[in-house]
Order: structure tokens, then C-alpha cells, then sequence
């Protein structure tokens, strides 16, 4: 019989702290962009588009041990990103929140390099982590851990299978999930897109929401300290409105600055400069001119991404039932979770029934 992995009746789980995020890739216009603070309650009633490869990471990142050990079952098997889909969505779908998650499909050629950056990093980040482990030097254990962060496909099919079997719709994207998301939101399919990249305001999502989550708060790494982490939403009328572009030269900034597709941006150029750059060249062509481009994508070929990325244009988001039985074979049978904390759970699961319950006859009343 498998040791539970979750102490009854706790808040956490067993030896697991929630560190600090790693900061994943994709524009930095967090210094030049307005967001006002927002709750999960502001969501009841309305539907996000989970950014999933997103938050997957970050589930990833954040639930581990002090060592920077990811949580995992008696095989041996990662089961942090389970953990975080299980338990975050149960708790905003108690406050009203509908989620769609959306999965990547293929990305762009021109990500490539990218990614083959990236996947080096991380094999770099894995050696460091395992040195500082037999070390003893927990902090730095931490830190290159979080690094290291890779997801297989098992997990995401295991995740997508969880999402199912909780009722929460799953949408294929043909390439990059925040342009998916950003399309079902201009749409009108989702009310906004829940993920941490900027990335998706140029894709043209007309609301992002950030840290979103119920409690608004993030435990420390290695200190019972708790820093509040509030939900923010970000309008891309007003980032607009303000900073005095349209959607076109927002793109373009973004570009000048750094994207997924052409990472570090210009030389030289930080988001302060980039807007005074687009403001005076209001045109591509015009900016294309003017700076030093040293990347084999072109800034026309990463702009046309952005304006007019592949979708799937006819998406399901219907919201579905959930299998309880399906739920407890993959987190208690196959992956040995705490079957008390589980069932205890799905009282939430019961509460969501009842205010759909309510939703339905309010309509008929």
C-alpha cells in the first residue's frame, strides 16, 4: 500500500515549500504597462482561458521540497503539475471561475533555436542542481532546480486527463497556446486569458489576468513566511489607450525589446527606449531602418506571427461533468495521493454542482 503523500488534514503538502516562480520567457513590458488588482470573485460567472503550458511550469517550479526535489509518488513519478491542476482548479471553480485550459501545438520554425537554448539551459541548470544537492547547499539546490524544469509528454497527457475527468475543457492549439487563448478571447468564447506571459497582450488578448489564484498568497522559500502574490488584470484598451499605440506597434515594441522569437530584443534597447523608438518610427518599415537587426527571423516574419497567428477557430468550452471515480484512479490509485484529502476536495465539487444548480434555475425562474 502506497504511503499517502499529503498529511491529513493539512493545507500542504508533507514537506513540500512554494518558492518563487521561475521567470519564464517572452516580452518584459511589465515596467511600462497598467494593471489593477482583481480577486477570483471578479471571475465568478465568467470563463478564463488557462494559458496551460504556463501554469504547468509553474506548478512544477513551485510545488517541490526543500532540496528543490519535486513532489513525487512512490515510483518515483513527478507529481507536482497533478497537485497544482487539482487543487487551484477545484478552488477557483468553488468561486465561480469556468476554466478552459489551452495546450500548445506545434510552434513556429523560427522557435527553434529558442527552444534548443532553452533545452540547454535547463541540462545545465539539471548538472548544477545535482551538484549543489550532494553539496549540501540547499538554497542554490532551490534555485537550479526551478531552472531545470522540464515537462514530458506523459505529463501532459496525464494532465489533460485529469482536466477531463474534472470536466474542464481542453482546446489543442495548432501552435502557441497564448495565441489560441488570445483568439478565443478576442472572440468572445472566454472572457479573459489567465497566464504570466505578456506575450499575450500582442497576440491581442483584450484582458490578461495574472497570479491568479484564490488565497493571494505564496509561501517564501525556506521561511514559514507567506508574500502576498495578488491577482492583477491587465486591459490591452488601456495599455494601448495610454501608451499611446495601436496594437500593431505594440507588437512592434515588443519585438524591439524581446520575444520568444528573437530573445534579448535589440541590443541596448529596454522598454523605456523601445516606446520612445516606436513612437517616433510609427511603421515596421520604418523601424526596420533604424536599428541593427543580428537574428535569421525577420522582424516582419515575427510581426506577421503575432498579427495573424494559426488557430483553431471553432472551440468547445462547454463546461462538463465531473468522473469522481476517474479522479481518485489517477490521483490515489496510480500516484498514491492521500484518498482523505482527495474526498475532502470533493465536498468542493459538491458546493460547484449545487451553485450550477442555482445558475440553471435562476434562468428558468
Amino acid at each position: 500500500m502506497r504511503k499517502p503523500l499529503f498529511s491529513k488534514g493539512g493545507s500542504s503538502p508533507v514537506g513540500i515549500v512554494f518558492v518563487c516562480v521561475v521567470c519564464l520567457m517572452g516580452v518584459k513590458i511589465a515596467d511600462i504597462v497598467s494593471r489593477r488588482e482583481v480577486s477570483a470573485l471578479d471571475f465568478r460567472g465568467k470563463t478564463l482561458a488557462v494559458d496551460a503550458l504556463n501554469t504547468l511550469y509553474q506548478f512544477l517550479s513551485i510545488i517541490r521540497q526543500y532540496d528543490g526535489t519535486p513532489l513525487k509518488d512512490e515510483n518515483g513519478d513527478v507529481t507536482s503539475h497533478l497537485s497544482g491542476i487539482f487543487y487551484r482548479s477545484l478552488n477557483l471553480m468553488q468561486a465561480g471561475v469556468n476554466l478552459v485550459y489551452v495546450f500548445d501545438g506545434k510552434p513556429p520554425v523560427f522557435k527553434a533555436s529558442t527552444n534548443s537554448v532553452r533545452r540547454k539551459a535547463r541540462a545545465d541548470a539539471k548538472r548544477k542542481w545535482d551538484e549543489a544537492r550532494d553539496e549540501g547547499r540547499v538554497s542554490d539546490a532551490r534555485k537550479y532546480a526551478q531552472a531545470s524544469v522540464e515537462i514530458t509528454d506523459e505529463m501532459l497527457s496525464e494532465s489533460k486527463e485529469l482536466l477531463c475527468a474534472l470536466g474542464i475543457p481542453v482546446v489543442e492549439a495548432l501552435s502557441e497556446g497564448e495565441a489560441q487563448a488570445a483568439y478565443m478571447a478576442r472572440k468572445g468564447m472566454v472572457y479573459a486569458v489567465a497566464s504570466s506571459d505578456y506575450d499575450t497582450l500582442l497576440f491581442g488578448a483584450p484582458r490578461l489576468v495574472r497570479n491568479l489564484n484564490v488565497s493571494g498568497k505564496r509561501k517564501m522559500a525556506g521561511a514559514n513566511v507567506y508574500r502576498e502574490v495578488k491577482p492583477e488584470m491587465i486591459e490591452l484598451s488601456q495599455v494601448l489607450r495610454e501608451l499611446k499605440l495601436t496594437r500593431e506597434q505594440l507588437v512592434n515594441l515588443g519585438i524591439l525589446i524581446g520575444t520568444d522569437y528573437n530573445p534579448g530584443g535589440i541590443k541596448g534597447v529596454g522598454p523605456k527606449n523601445a516606446l520612445k523608438l516606436v513612437l517616433k518610427h510609427k511603421t515596421l518599415s520604418e523601424l526596420e531602418k533604424c536599428v541593427e537587426w543580428g537574428f535569421d527571423v525577420s522582424m516582419r516574419e515575427i510581426h506577421e506571427f503575432f498579427m495573424k497567428p494559426p488557430v483553431v477557430s471553432d472551440c468547445d468550452v462547454t463546461q462538463g461533468e465531473a468522473d469522481r471515480g476517474k479522479i481518485r484512479e489517477i490521483m490515489c490509485v496510480r500516484h498514491g495521493f492521500s484518498s482523505e484529502r482527495v474526498d475532502s476536495m470533493f465536498r468542493k465539487l459538491d458546493d460547484i454542482c449545487e451553485q450550477k444548480k442555482q445558475t440553471t434555475l435562476g434562468r428558468w425562474g
